[in-house]
């Protein structure tokens, strides 16, 4: 464990512990799933606690310490979407992810305070905590070359809501690096060097064990390339091949 590790996991214990010793609702920042997972290595607090990232598939969360049930009141997570849409759609750069996140972090915004950007054509979902927005709402008024609006909105598109996409594999043994390389069309090779540079996850937890079996229903997570969900063997093939069933989210 790194000295930045080590500071990321004794600040997720004072802020289980006041929350058990004050029976007061705490928050993280939003996590990457790196992050998350540490969390989640540290078992169930006594306190309680519970992820939310503002929408149902979200890769960045927060981390809510604290029991509605012991406390006898709830507080919401402190996020906030915000809709961000070039004032003129028919003059706007092609804008993406990066352009968006760099626009927010040219105001001197940090990362832990944004969660996940979602892109609808040109125009961006961003959830946030709910202190920053009206200062993003207010100050970001340019992205790339676009001039934007910035706005608070309930919700995201339906379009937005991702539906995962069944695909069938094959592969010659089910282990994770052999079903990771078919799904992202890697070499075997590639897709062990995916858990060396710790970028496997599965269902939030971090997974460096490159053989082991995923099961039913698992999220599988690899940073940079996409999350699917693992559904199952179905048959054999005649050649003896395993041929599985996934959902990837795209």
């Amino acid at each position: 464990m790194n000295q930045e590790q080590a500071q990321f996991i004794r600040r997720i214990r004072e802020l289980e512990e006041t929350s058990y010793r004050n029976s007061q609702f705490l928050f993280t920042d939003f996590l990457n799933e790196a992050e998350y997972a540490d969390v989640l290595s540290l078992g169930e607090p006594a306190c309680g606690m519970k992820a939310d990232g503002g929408h149902e598939e979200a890769e960045r969360v927060m981390v809510r310490f604290g029991d509605p049930e012991g406390f006898g009141y709830e507080e919401p997570f402190p996020i906030r979407i915000l809709k961000i849409a070039p004032l003129l759609e028919k003059y706007s750069d092609e804008l993406k992810h990066r352009d968006f996140l760099g626009a927010l972090v040219n105001l001197g915004i940090e990362r832990r305070v944004l969660g996940d950007i979602l892109i609808d054509g040109v125009t961006a979902y961003l959830f946030c905590r709910e202190q920053m927005a009206d200062y993003i709402c207010e100050n970001l008024t340019r992205v790339k070359h676009t001039s934007v609006r910035c706005e608070e909105t309930d919700a995201i598109p339906d379009t937005l809501r991702s539906a995962p996409v069944s695909r069938q594999i094959q592969v010659s043994s089910v282990r994770l690096d052999a079903v990771i390389a078919q799904v992202y069309n890697l070499s075997r090779s590639q897709a062990q060097e995916l858990f060396r540079a710790q970028r496997v996850f599965v269902n939030g937890r971090l997974m460096e064990n490159l053989t082991c079996e995923p099961k039913e229903g698992d999220m599988i997570s690899v940073r940079h390339c996409g999350r699917f969900r693992y559904a199952g063997e179905e048959r054999m093939t005649r050649k003896g091949k395993h041929s599985l069933l996934v959902e990837q989210f795209v």
